[in-house]
């Protein structure tokens, strides 16, 4: 049995299949009861610091990796200083 996907009622016929087929958007509209989001299009969730995470070691398949970054550590500060801990002295 196939999970049944829900999109938004004001797009567009097409446009979500056309949204999936760009880089790092294959995602998009997937996650339903979640509030924020990293990437463009409710693209790599961060409802929680486990999805954050998440969406940091995926970060890399997007175009946009900065700026999904950016919004993880903001949203999820303790998480920079665990990226800034572990990776002091490794230069």
């Amino acid at each position: 049995m196939q999970k049944k996907t829900s999109k938004p009622k004001s797009m567009p016929r097409g446009k979500l299949s056309e949204i999936r087929k760009k880089p790092g958007e294959s995602n998009a509209y997937k996650y339903s009861g979640v509030k924020k989001f990293a990437g463009p299009d409710k693209t790599y969730p961060i409802g929680d610091e486990a999805h954050a995470r998440n969406a940091l070691a995926r970060a890399h398949f997007s175009p946009k990796d900065a700026e999904i970054k950016k919004k993880v550590y903001s949203a999820y500060p303790g998480l920079k200083k665990r990226h800034e801990a572990r990776t002091k002295g490794k230069k």
